[in-house]
């Protein structure tokens, strides 16, 4: 049987897929979306709305796409394929980037600010548009016992880099002049992003048999509104997801805050991000693990309380010290927003209809996610940093409450269910 199979590649499977996180970590780092990529609109326009739509368009550029492809996900032996071809899309967009950046004195900011902001979407949109494909690929070659440590360990390691890789931006930014240090920051991020995709494409998966493989997409959607009526828990769940979109909308202006009211250095902000990130590494195989043994639900109404002291001591800090502090609480919540939160989700649904729950838990939330630091930057430009910093307080508590009061752990129910291949098998197996 292809498990197996699966089962015999784990290892295997683990280091490469690790290790496409890890240069894809390294990578981004060059072009965080916290803080290098924020800076370079800043040169183009002082809008701190269009700041926070950076957070908008990278986030939900991977979340809304995910139940658009859901149900042709379902509906494939192999996802590998699919994944490929996606991810090509949220690469090539930075070597287009550093193109535009080296332009911008012969551009002008009218031309080079759309542009840049269409090659953000595009690189987000790809993202999404991967997503779901790779999620259900992760949830296969990977046991269900083992999901959690092994997000845990490719965010740790490709956060790790990028905290390194933030810091040497931070040293291009403030050493070497516009708009060449903009433009090699990008070029760095697509060759780094590049080697990634070579590992990624040494993924080994078999074929899984599907049922009802002749589908058509308009049945998924059947499902999936199925799905949203049957299940009251994951209804919750997706609530309490838009909920953490608002708690962890703070940090797409702490790297501004960090440089209008203290006045700091870029790169001094480039040692802040860099400290988010490795803390971010450090969390995350240890959060994984907890996950793994202590349950997924448990880490994320930890990581909702961890966000919350962050944008605590961030509206209250007095000196710029503080926020080394806030920066490495949110390091740690930004380990659960990503790898638990996957790990959660892979634990609602079964069979071909776990992409689709995946599609659900993502793309829902997405309308929140754009419209969040959107609103976020107009009540900044409005009434000043203190006003968005208090939402996410009080939505980061709304999350824990949620999550730990309302929502029910699926995870008895998925250990249950081990035993049962999830797809149904083919006649004679």
């Amino acid at each position: 049987m292809w498990h197996t199979e699966v089962r015999r590649h784990t290892r295997h499977n683990f280091v490469v897929n690790v290790l496409d996180g890890a240069f894809f970590g390294l990578g981004l780092g060059f072009a965080s979306t916290v803080t290098v990529i924020p800076l370079f609109i800043n040169s183009l326009t002082d809008s701190r709305l269009l700041i926070g739509l950076i957070a908008s368009l990278h986030v939900i550029g991977w979340q809304l796409p995910q139940l658009l492809t859901a149900g042709r996900v379902a509906r494939l032996r192999r996802y590998k394929p699919m994944v490929l071809w996606m991810t090509i899309q949220e690469r090539w967009p930075f070597y287009g980037l550093a193109l535009v950046a080296l332009l911008v004195p012969t551009l002008g900011k009218d031309w080079s600010l759309p542009l840049a902001f269409v090659l953000v979407a595009w690189h987000s949109l790809g993202g999404g548009l991967t997503a779901t494909a790779w999620q259900s690929m992760i949830g296969k070659i990977m046991p269900a016992e083992r999901i959690g440590t092994f997000f845990g360990t490719q965010s740790a390691a490709a956060n790790l880099l990028a905290s390194g890789s933030a810091v040497v931006a931070g040293f291009l930014l403030f050493t070497v002049a516009p708009p060449y240090n903009f433009a090699l920051c990008f070029l760095l991020t697509g060759v780094f992003m590049t080697l990634s995709f070579g590992f990624l494409a040494m993924t080994r998966e078999p074929e899984h048999p599907v049922a009802q493989a002749g589908d058509s997409g308009h049945a998924a959607w059947g499902q999936m509104v199925a799905i949203l009526r049957r299940d009251a828990n994951f209804r919750w769940y997706v609530v309490a997801r838009m909920l953490s979109q608002v708690a962890w909308m703070a940090i797409s202006f702490y790297t501004v805050y960090a440089v209008t009211r203290f006045g700091m250095s870029e790169e001094a902000v480039g040692v802040l991000t860099g400290l988010l990130m490795l803390v971010q590494a450090l969390a995350n195989p240890i959060l994984g693990w907890m996950g793994d043994r202590w349950g997924h639900r448990t880490i994320y109404v930890l990581g909702a309380l961890m966000m919350t002291a962050s944008a605590v001591l961030a509206l209250l800090a007095p000196e710029a010290g503080w926020l080394y502090a806030a920066f490495a609480l949110a390091g740690s919540a930004n380990a659960v927003l990503w790898s638990i939160a996957m790990s959660f989700t892979l634990e609602f649904g079964v069979g071909q209809e776990k992409p689709l729950y995946i599609g659900l838990a993502n793309t829902l939330v997405a309308p929140v996610t754009l419209v969040a630091p959107v609103i976020g930057g107009g009540l900044a430009d409005a009434f000043g940093f203190h006003v968005p910093f208090l939402l996410s307080v009080l939505a980061g508590l709304a999350t824990a409450f949620l999550l730990n009061f309302v929502v029910r752990d699926p995870r008895q129910r998925l250990v249950e269910t081990l035993p049962t291949p999830l797809v149904a098998p083919l006649p004679g197996e």
